[in-house]
């Protein structure tokens, strides 16, 4: 079974530090685009930062300066170092991935999402 699951969200304080993990597994041939998003209650979900499988990346203007995404390709793991954390960063985080999968002999690439983690970011 082919998943995303992040980890290390929690509840920080204003100014502290968190990195969040994402690992795929299941039979995966490989993996194109990984990339965090974040939806706050109440708001749409929005993209916090997007990496190539060649290491490219892309920030929101939210986040810029302060949130370093990063992969492993041989873990098939995506990293979302956080810094500088504010109270507005508090959202639900989730990892997507383009991953490159065989299905019915068939290669192809199909996006699927993580279940998400919580970060809270207090005053």
């Amino acid at each position: 079974q082919v998943q995303l699951v992040e980890s290390g969200g929690g509840l920080v304080q204003a100014g502290e530090s968190l990195r969040l993990s994402c690992v795929a597994s299941g039979s995966i041939v490989s993996i194109n685009a990984m990339g965090w998003y974040r939806q706050a209650p109440g708001k749409q979900r929005e993209l916090v930062a997007t990496i190539s499988s060649g290491g490219s990346t892309n920030y929101a203007d939210s986040v810029k300066g302060r949130f370093t995404i990063s992969r492993d390709n041989a873990k098939n793991t995506v990293y979302l170092q956080m810094n500088s954390l504010k109270p507005e960063d508090t959202a639900a985080y989730y990892c997507n991935g383009d991953l490159v999968l065989v299905r019915r002999g068939i290669r192809g690439t199909y996006r699927y999402w993580g279940q998400g983690t919580q970060v809270t970011v207090s005053s």
